[in-house]
């Protein structure tokens, strides 16, 4: 098969170390370029995959000009994925964009626009579908084995967005590391909101089968000395009945460690039954009428080329297969429609329509 030419731009988001590791490591990607506006973001990456000094840029033009990718991984701070997009897309590249969509649906309908202009595929990848228990658990939905889903009930966070690097590695960020990161920006699309939020809404959605809410009511907590939220309660109800989707930094151990109480993970009820699936556990727990008393399923490996985002944009590439689930722009859409009126409700202090 022909080797998929790779470039990494922007290295806002952590999230970039762990998405070029993957290309690393695919027998059919090469990883040729990074580029970041910050040359000291990219010595790591650099050294961890041997890249030469010809390799390395700071202009992301020079940078395409010059190894002409045919996928470029984008992890921008929230508030800029739509300029990112726009940047990129005229050198003919196919887009994956790390989570969320975008900081507004006019954005991330902006960005859908620019990519269906050139001809090109964009993927939004959310690394918690690539969880096997949440694979899992949307297998069972799709045998029907708690009937139609009515309800989607998550619990997402961490202790702190500055306090993991590349591959998970915990750190303790400097004060100063705080008051500068995107993540505490509200113009850079910052909080925890924005950050947690659209993987409920976006898995939610899938699991949901593409339903859509009718309204949206959402409360945060804005701590003293801070201009995002650290924690988000949204309730939406739908025609089946009310979901919610929380948010929190902060949470008191991080799950891919041990998991904290509440467990962040999903609650998902249907009309035949229920099922939780909870992040890095290996089994899906579910009741059914059959068995009120409740089992557990155990949650197998996953298999390429659904393993992570790269074997599966790559896959798709070379069967020229259509984006699909929660990567894709249509199920993505509908979660920033959640996130988007969950944001305008919080500020308003109101119940809202879903926005359209």
């Amino acid at each position: 098969m022909k080797t998929c030419k790779i470039a990494g731009i922007n290295f806002d988001h952590f999230h970039m170390g762990d998405l070029l590791r993957m290309v690393h490591e695919h027998p059919n990607a090469e990883l040729v370029a990074i580029s970041d506006e910050k040359p000291e973001r990219l010595q790591e990456a650099a050294e961890n995959f041997s890249l030469s000094s010809e390799q390395v840029f700071t202009d992301y033009r020079e940078c395409l000009e010059r190894t002409q990718p045919d996928l470029v991984i984008l992890c921008p701070a929230a508030a800029r994925h739509s300029e990112w997009v726009e940047k990129v897309a005229p050198y003919g590249v196919h887009v994956l964009v790390e989570k969320p969509f975008a900081s507004s649906l006019a954005e991330a309908d902006r960005m859908i626009e620019v990519m269906r202009a050139s001809g090109k595929k964009l993927a939004i990848n959310w690394p918690l579908c690539w969880a096997p228990v949440q694979a899992k658990a949307h297998e069972l939905i799709k045998e029907g084995l708690i009937g139609e889903v009515l309800e989607v009930h998550t619990y997402g966070g961490n202790s702190g967005p500055l306090r993991h690097g590349a591959d998970k590695n915990t750190r303790e960020p400097s004060a100063q590391e705080k008051a500068a990161s995107w993540f505490y920006q509200k113009a850079e699309g910052g909080g925890s909101l924005m950050d947690y939020m659209g993987y409920g809404t976006t898995l939610g959605t899938w699991h949901l089968g593409g339903k859509k809410p009718i309204e949206v009511s959402c409360m945060v907590d804005l701590p003293a000395g801070l201009e995002v939220d650290e924690h988000s309660v949204t309730t939406a109800r739908y025609a089946s009945g009310l979901s919610t989707f929380e948010t929190r930094w902060g949470t008191f151990t991080d799950p891919w460690i041990l998991q904290p109480q509440p467990k962040c993970g999903f609650v998902i009820i249907g009309d035949q039954g229920t099922l939780s699936c909870y992040e890095y556990e290996k089994i899906v727990r579910v009741q059914t009428n059959d068995r009120p008393e409740g089992f557990e399923v155990e949650v197998p490996d996953l298999q390429p080329p659904f393993v992570n985002p790269i074997q599966y944009f790559i896959h798709c590439l070379q069967n020229d297969c259509e984006i699909e689930g929660p990567l894709s722009t249509d199920i993505s859409r509908i979660g920033q429609q959640i996130v988007d009126t969950a944001i305008k409700s919080a500020a308003e202090k109101r119940t809202l329509p879903l926005l359209p």
